[in-house]
């Protein structure tokens, strides 16, 4: 059999184009992987030191540049470094790979620190009904982890490629707080953005007394807000009925007070809003705002101030996160009153479907296990839920168990650098309580990544694990990190996949 039969025609046979894949370029195609047209060729492959590269397949030279090119039976092997420039050229090939907007379908974000987990969250997401969003960082962490957009895009596009993935996925430019982070995410090919305008909420309205508030509210950006204080006040200051028999009151104080919270948030909003709809095509790009990481939680009758007041300043879209009361940590279950949670959970659906319907975005979405069900039963179907974080601390535990040396140094020096990195996180684990490094046996390194303090040293110190440079300037952890998951695949991808899934089975509507 030729090359040309096995890899071009109506029926390519993949292992045997896999097997012409190993032979001319020493590279091994992951099965799932390869897909075929009438003159060309795909696949993820890895290399004998666990790289990951992309092939194309073609009768003729491609206009990208390729690390090895090897001709076989008038059929050039092309061998391309997993880079944007490669992503970009897959995706035009493979359309199916070039994110969409997901718009009110119920979804999931599932960020990629390291990025090695999509195919991970690929076999998660299988079977779920679920729609994925699998490019998703934010400009914070691509910063701890010396990422850009284009790196997270192009591993999330071969990542869900490695696991044949062609259905469709989302991707999310995650809180975003500058028109220059929207281009720059645009230019990667975002399609769903994240605008955080937590800088710009007061988190002290919810204790001033009324003359204070009255100071401050004269100073809000009227102008840009395109309204007054009488006019708000006119405008919000009564009672509204809700969907579900909820009502929601507000004397003219709670509407001075929401103003003062929120108003300059709404301003900074609209104004990213129109700018990324100045750069993006209608239909193109789909918009969340977060208000999640303040300190003060979200009222529900501030829910229905700020979302009215984007609606009335032309905003449009499709999910929106507010400050929800309790605790969403980073890296455990949800800390509160269950009873007070619901409560508030349903005003805040009722707002949801009263001015929209637009998904109610569970940030910090990561090990929530207690309040899954709570959330798909009030405000199923629209849900968009948030992870990040897990992913990471998955791949940590995939290594306790085959790594544990390893670990136990990651270990040491997270709780070395755990005081200083949790600062911008909302965290409350107690170092006091996490066990000296020399005194944890092997064995007990796995459920040590479980245990509440000890999973939130691991999880905020990541950058510094990602980052940390030893005295000769070589990193002290990450380029064996990568080493490791990658020897490790399997094993790797077996825990987060499961991990993953836990998350996503309450939630799955297929």
């Amino acid at each position: 059999m030729s090359v040309i039969s096995t890899m071009f025609g109506d029926s390519p046979d993949p292992e045997a184009a896999a097997r012409a894949i190993r032979r001319a370029l020493d590279v091994t195609p992951y099965p799932a992987s390869i897909v075929a047209s009438s003159d060309r060729l795909f696949a993820v492959a890895r290399t004998a030191g666990f790289e990951r590269r992309v092939v194309v397949a073609a009768r003729q030279p491609l206009e990208i540049p390729a690390e090895k090119v090897v001709a076989v039976d008038g059929v050039k092997l092309h061998l391309l470094a997993a880079g944007f420039d490669a992503a970009s050229f897959f995706q035009q090939a493979l359309p199916a790979l070039k994110p969409v907007p997901l718009g009110l379908a119920l979804s999931a974000g599932m960020g990629d620190r390291l990025g090695l987990a999509t195919p991970g969250h690929v076999r998660a997401v299988r079977g779920t009904g679920i729609r994925p969003v699998f490019p998703q960082q934010s400009i914070r962490e691509m910063s701890r982890t010396g990422r850009t957009p284009r790196d997270v895009m192009a591993d999330a596009v071969f990542g869900a490629l490695q696991e044949g993935f062609l259905s469709g996925f989302g991707s999310d430019a995650d809180h975003l707080k500058t028109t220059d982070d929207i281009d720059s995410c645009l230019q990667a090919g975002f399609t769903m953005f994240t605008v955080d305008p937590g800088d710009h909420v007061d988190n002290d309205a919810d204790a001033l007394p009324a003359a204070r508030l009255d100071e401050l509210a004269a100073r809000l950006p009227w102008s840009a807000m395109e309204t007054t204080l009488q006019d708000s006040v006119s405008r919000y200051a009564g009672a509204v009925s809700l969907p579900g028999d909820i009502d929601v009151a507000a004397a003219d104080i709670d509407v001075l007070r929401a103003a003062v919270k929120y108003g300059s948030a709404v301003a900074y909003a609209a104004n990213m809003y129109r700018h990324l709809a100045s750069k993006a095509p209608e239909g193109a790009f789909e918009l969340e705002i977060s208000v999640d990481e303040t300190q003060a939680p979200t009222t529900v009758f501030e829910h229905f101030y700020f979302a009215s007041e984007l609606k009335r300043l032309g905003v449009k879209w499709v999910s929106l996160a507010p400050r929800y009361v309790g605790r969403f940590e980073k890296g455990v279950d949800y800390i509160g009153d269950m009873d007070v949670f619901v409560r508030e959970l349903k005003g805040h659906a009722a707002v949801m479907r009263h001015l929209g319907p637009y998904k109610m975005s569970i940030h910090s979405g990561s090990d929530k296990f207690s309040v899954y069900p709570v959330i798909a039963d009030i405000a199923g179907p629209y849900v968009h839920l948030k992870t990040a974080g897990t992913s990471y601390l998955a791949a940590l535990g995939a290594l306790a168990r085959v790594e544990p040396a390893f670990i136990r140094r990651i270990y040491r020096f997270a709780r070395e650098r755990y005081e200083t990195d949790k600062a911008t996180y909302h965290v409350s684990a107690d170092l006091a309580r996490t066990p000296d490094p020399a005194a944890v046996a092997d064995a007990d390194l796995v459920p040590l990544i479980d245990e509440f303090n000890a999973r939130q040293v691991f999880h905020v110190t990541f950058g510094s694990v990602l980052q940390e440079h030893d005295a000769s300037g070589r990193y002290l952890f990450r380029d064996e990190l990568y080493a490791l998951l990658r020897r490790h695949e399997d094993v790797h991808l077996d825990v987060l996949s499961a991990h993953i899934r836990r998350h996503l089975d309450p939630f799955a509507v297929a």
